[in-house]
């Protein structure tokens, strides 16, 4: 089971497009996915098709109240794929976050139980770092980062690594970073090379190969509540890009598993070393 966070704290780089498509692509694979939408403005949840009525339960209830998330739990138009919905209080979660017990951690608490009942649980959030994020990135084992082929979204990656740092400095946790995806990509602007040269050559292979390229499809699916794999023909860019991006997401996850179950046979070789060196 992977918990991944798509963020960044610059707005308008295609987080929620991110947090949909590669949800849905991962579902689409088989794999038991849950979207947790915390952004405020609820972007994923409408996406997905969801329309809650006044009095139906949230993750802003369950966070308030410290419940489970499994109980909001909403099935969507895509098999294997479910969203714990945002609801219209969320807005108001961070001002009671500030006072709950060990409240960068609220948000793992409350998906103890439902970690254990699906593949891969995937959070959207909101372009701001207050204490919905933060749970959401304390909470997560792998961040995905989507940045937009601009120069802003790119100033704004100093300060999100800072933070980052911060973050396992102060909270132990582990932030990370499973991979940049570039976004919002057009190949005939010239800043969009200038831009992609920038990142490959500080970030290296941190990058995804394969950049999720401009779509006007990408903008009009959230209006029609699908998924660009709904709304888009087989052969479409969009969809052909987000099927780049799981298969980038399930290999690098699938790496990290293997070297975890190599560290064991690490630490007993390095043991050995020493042992003989005594």
């Amino acid at each position: 089971m992977s918990i991944l966070c798509i963020a960044n704290q610059k707005g308008g780089v295609g987080k929620t497009t991110t947090a949909v498509n590669l949800a849905a692509g991962l579902a689409r694979r088989g794999h038991k996915v849950l979207l947790v939408d915390l952004d405020i403005q609820g972007s994923a949840t409408a996406t997905l098709g969801v329309r809650l009525k006044e009095g139906d339960p949230s993750v802003a209830e369950c966070l308030v109240h410290e419940r489970q998330i499994e109980h909001v739990v909403r099935e969507t138009s895509t098999d294997n794929l479910y969203v714990a919905p945002a609801g219209e209080t969320l807005a108001a979660v961070d001002i009671h976050l500030a006072t709950a017990m060990a409240r960068e951690h609220v948000l793992e608490r409350c998906l103890s139980t439902v970690s254990a009942k699906v593949d891969h649980i995937v959070i959207d959030t909101a372009p701001y770092l207050g204490l919905l994020t933060t749970n959401a990135l304390v909470a997560a084992q792998h961040i995905v980062v989507p940045v937009s082929c601009e120069y802003l979204p790119i100033l704004g990656l100093k300060l999100f690594g800072e933070t980052l740092t911060r973050m396992r400095t102060r909270l132990g946790a582990p932030c990370n970073i499973l991979g940049y995806v570039l976004t919002m990509y057009d190949k005939r602007e010239k800043i969009t090379a200038e831009i992609e040269s920038i990142l490959r050559r500080n970030f290296g292979a941190a990058i995804f190969a394969d950049p999720i390229r401009v779509n006007t499809r990408h903008k009009a699916a959230p209006s029609h509540k699908k998924t660009i794999f709904e709304f888009e023909a087989k052969n479409g860019k969009g969809r052909n890009d987000y099927e780049k991006l799981v298969d980038g997401v399930l290999a690098r996850l699938d790496e990290y598993a293997r070297s975890a179950e190599r560290l064991p046979q690490v630490v007993d070789e390095v043991r050995s070393v020493l042992d003989s060196n005594r």
